[in-house]
Formats: structure tokens, C-alpha cells, sequence
């Protein structure tokens, strides 16, 4: 949603930066993950910092396809690493989440977190599915840059709870708007 709306709007003010530092977008992808994997760590012990050292690892996967775009290095194989190493983002950092609130003693909090994670999971698949079936299926409310702004707002606020209740409603509600639209689009194409 963030991303069709705003699309990339950070090209321009990051355009210099990716001049200047000229790295390979695939290593700034592996750099950005690495930060997260440190933020996972960081996460099971503190959310505030945690979240903000997740908002880093953010930072250079917005980058990556700045960089890509810039030094005209756009790949079929960077789009996918780039999109494997978000999924493995997504559960390094739900993980941590519900393992820091399972110490806490919030064994509703992470189960809350597991559920995120389950439906993040699932809006990949269901799109990475309609895609590979010839469909468009970039629909819905939550996509990546939404999930992660809520779970820092929630993390750096003191609020993650709250927020988990928010988003694991919103990623599965997300997941059956696609299901909604493959269906309709399923429905709708010419018979043979």
C-alpha cells in the first residue's frame, strides 16, 4: 500500500548516496540482513533499541533497489534474494518479539507475535502464488513497509501488545483480500 502509493520516492534523495558509495545492490540486501540478524538478537532483550536497529536494516533494503535502479543492475536473481532475505527478516524479528514478551511472561504476547509472522508468511505466498499463476496480486493493507512502521511505532512506544492485536488482524485480513482478488481474477478470465 505504502509502496503503491508513494512507489519510490526515496530514489531522488538517495540517488547521491548510491553514486557516491557504488556497492553492489546485492551486498547492501546481504548488509541489511545482517543488521537485522544483530536487531533479532538485540530485539529478545530490548525493544526499543531493537526496533530502531531494525529501522537500519530497513534503511538498506530501501537501498538496495535504489542502488539497483541507479547503476542499472536490476536482476531477476536480486529480486529474489532481496525477497527471500525480507522473508527471513520478517521471522528473525516476530521470532525475537514473542521470545523477549515470552520472558516477560506474556505468553498471550507471543503467540500474538507467532500469529504476525503466520500472516506476514502468508501474504507473500499468496501473492508470490498469484504470480506465479499469471496474476497481478498487489492488493491489500499491509504489505512489508506497513508491518514493519506499526511494529516499531509499537516498540519504540512501549505499545508492542496492542499493536500485535492490530497487526495480526490486518496481515490476515490482508491475506484473504488477496485470496478475494486471485478468486475474482480467476473467475473473470476468458474460458479456452
Amino acid at each position: 500500500m505504502l509502496g503503491e502509493k508513494f512507489g519510490h520516492f526515496l530514489d531522488k534523495p538517495l540517488t547521491p548516496l548510491v553514486r557516491i558509495i557504488a556497492v553492489d545492490p546485492n551486498s547492501l540486501s546481504l548488509t541489511g540482513f545482517a543488521i537485522t540478524i544483530g536487531a533479532s538478537f538485540l530485539l529478545v532483550s530490548d525493544l526499543f533499541w531493537g526496533a530502531l536497529a531494525v529501522l537500519a536494516g530497513a534503511f538498506f533494503d530501501i537501498l538496495d533497489g535504489v542502488a539497483a535502479r541507479v547503476h542499472q543492475k536490476e536482476s531477476d536473481f536480486g529480486a529474489f534474494l532481496d525477497s527471500v532475505l525480507d522473508r527471513y527478516s520478517d521471522s528473525l524479528i516476530f521470532i525475537a518479539v514473542g521470545l523477549h514478551l515470552l520472558r516477560k511472561g506474556s505468553l498471550t504476547g507471543a503467540v500474538l507475535s507467532i500469529g504476525v509472522l503466520a500472516g506476514s508468511l502468508i501474504i507473500s505466498y499468496t501473492r508470490a502464488r498469484a504470480e506465479g499463476l499469471g496474476m497481478s496480486c498487489k492488493v491489500g493493507l499491509m504489505e512489508r513497509p506497513e508491518r514493519i512502521v506499526l511494529f516499531v511505532a509499537g516498540a519504540v512506544t512501549g505499545m508492542i501488545e496492542p499493536v500485535l492485536w492490530l497487526l495480526l488482524l490486518l496481515t490476515h485480513l490482508t491475506a484473504l483480500q488477496r485470496i478475494h482478488h486471485v478468486w475474482r481474477l480467476s473467475h473473470n478470465k476468458p474460458g479456452p
